[in-house]
C-alpha cells in the first residue's frame, strides 16, 4: 500500500488563508505529546501566517469559548475520568457539529480513535468538510499486551484481528491518516489503511537547547550531590508509558549502587501512588515534581540531567526524548519502540527486553560512559531536523493538497 509523506511538496500548489480545526479528546491541562503539538501549531499560525486561523474543540469543565489572536478554544461540558491525569470523555457529540457548524473549517484534524472520530467523519461529510486523522497512539498494543497477560492465545489472536479491523474500518474514512513514524504507517498500510502521511513532531529550538542560561542550577535547587548521577524522567505515570518498569528499575539502582544516583520525575498519572512509595523509602535519592507548563524550566531540567531513561515500549514518536536530545541530554531506554528511530546517540546499550533488572543494567553502564560527549552534534541534529517551523510547514502544505483534492472532487 502506497504512502505518502508530508515532508515533500504537494503537486497542486494552493496558499489561502485557511482555518484548521483541531478536535481530540486526548488534551487536558496537565496532558503532554498532543497539547504541546496542539499550542504549538496555534503559535505556528500566529508567527508564520499571515491570515489563517485556528479552532480548537476539546472536553473542559464548561461550556465555554476562549478567544485569543485568530484562534479559539471551544471546551464542552464533559466528565472527568481521572483526577491525577484530569482527561475528561468528551460524550456531547451533538456539541461539536453545532461549533462545525458556526465555524466551517476548511479542514479538521482529530486526535483520537474513539467516539469522536466517528464523529469527526460524519460531520465533515455532511458539511463538505475534508477530514484527516493523526494516528498519536498505537491503542491497541496496550491493549492486547493486557489480554495476552491474562487471557490465552485464541483469546488475543481474536482481538487482534478485530484491532485490526476497527482500525481499518475507521481510518479508511480519513482523507489523510497522519502518523509520526514511518514504520507505524508501514504496519497501518499492511491493515489495509490507505493514504497514510507521515509527518514528524517538533521541538521549540529557541528554547530547547543545550546552552545553559546564566544562574540555571536545577542540581542544586534539587540538592543534589555533584557526584550523583541525577537521571530524568518527563512524561505521564501511566501503564502505558511503563513508569512501573521505571520505579521498579531504579529500586534495584539504589539497593546495588546505593548513593550513586538520584531520579527526577516530572509529571502526574494514575501510578502517582507507586511512585509515592518510591519516594518514601528513597526520600534523598527520588523527587517529584507535578506536570511542568514552563517550557523554559522544563529546558532546564533536561540540561541538568545526566542521562533521560525513558522506558515506554509503545511509543509512537517520543516527543520527551527529542526536547531531551535537543537539550543535550543522552536518552537511555527499552529497544522495540517506534521511538528508536528518532534517538541521534548510540542505542548498543539499550536494554533489550522490556524488565526493570535490563532497563538497570543499561542505565548503569551508560552511566559510566561520557554522557554528553556528544550532547552539541546531537543537539544540532534535532534542531536541523525537528524544528517545529519545518515540521508545519511540511504539514501545512499537506493540509493545502487535501483541501485542493475536496475541491476538485466536489
Amino acid at each position: 500500500m502506497a504512502q505518502r509523506s508530508a515532508r515533500h511538496s504537494p503537486s497542486v500548489i494552493f496558499r489561502s488563508p485557511v482555518k484548521i480545526c483541531d478536535l481530540t479528546q486526548f488534551y487536558s491541562p496537565v496532558s503532554g505529546g498532543v497539547k504541546r503539538y496542539v499550542s504549538e501549531k496555534v503559535r505556528h499560525i500566529r508567527e508564520h501566517t499571515e491570515d489563517d486561523e485556528h479552532i480548537l474543540i476539546i472536553p473542559g469543565a464548561r461550556d465555554e469559548m476562549i478567544t485569543t489572536e485568530r484562534a479559539r478554544t471551544y471546551t464542552i461540558q464533559s466528565p472527568l475520568i481521572s483526577r491525577t491525569s484530569r482527561y475528561r470523555v468528551l460524550l456531547r457529540l451533538e456539541a461539536i457539529e453545532r461549533i462545525l457548524e458556526i465555524e466551517r473549517p476548511d479542514i479538521i484534524e482529530c486526535g483520537d480513535p474513539y467516539q469522536v472520530a466517528w464523529k469527526a467523519v460524519h460531520s465533515g461529510a455532511a458539511l463538505g468538510i475534508p477530514v484527516v486523522g493523526f494516528y498519536h497512539s498505537h491503542f491497541p498494543e496496550a491493549y492486547i499486551r493486557t489480554v495476552q497477560k491474562y487471557c490465552g492465545r485464541a483469546v488475543t489472536e481474536f482481538f487482534h484481528d478485530v484491532s485490526r479491523r476497527y482500525i481499518r474500518s475507521l481510518y479508511r474514512r480519513f482523507a489523510r491518516t497522519l502518523v509520526p513514524s514511518p514504520a507505524l504507517g508501514a504496519l497501518l498500510a499492511g491493515w489495509g489503511v490507505p493514504n497514510i502521511a507521515h509527518t514528524d513532531l517538533g521541538v521549540d529550538t529557541a528554547v530547547f537547547h543545550s546552552a545553559p542560561a546564566p544562574g540555571e542550577n536545577v542540581r542544586a535547587e534539587l540538592g543534589t550531590p555533584a557526584d550523583r548521577t541525577l537521571l530524568l524522567y518527563v512524561g505521564r505515570l501511566a501503564q502505558e508509558k511503563n513508569t512501573h518498569t521505571l520505579f521498579a528499575a531504579f529500586r534495584e539502582l539504589a539497593h546495588d549502587f546505593p548513593g550513586r544516583f538520584h531520579l527526577l520525575v516530572i509529571g502526574d498519572g494514575l501510578q502517582r501512588a507507586e511512585l509515592e512509595q518510591l519516594v518514601l523509602h528513597h526520600p534523598s535519592s527520588v523527587t517529584h515534581l507535578p506536570y511542568c507548563a514552563d517550557a523554559t524550566r522544563l529546558a532546564a531540567c533536561y540540561r541538568a540531567a545526566d542521562l533521560f531513561v525513558h522506558p515506554g515500549v509503545q511509543e509512537t514518536f517520543g516527543l520527551v526524548t527529542l526536547e531531551a536530545q535537543a537539550c543535550g541530554t543522552p536518552v537511555i531506554g527499552i529497544h522495540g519502540s517506534y521511538m528508536d528511530r528518532i534517538i541521534h546517540s548510540d542505542q548498543t546499550l539499550w536494554a533489550r527486553e522490556n524488565s526493570a533488572t535490563a532497563l538497570a543494567a543499561a542505565v548503569e553502564e551508560t552511566s559510566r560512559a561520557d554522557l554528553k560527549a556528544s550532547n552539541v552534534r546531537v543537539s544540532r541534529l534535532v534542531a536541523a531536523q525537528y524544528s517545529w517551523t519545518e515540521v508545519f510547514t511540511r504539514l501545512f502544505a499537506l493540509y493545502h493538497e487535501v483541501i485542493c483534492e475536496h475541491q476538485t472532487a466536489a
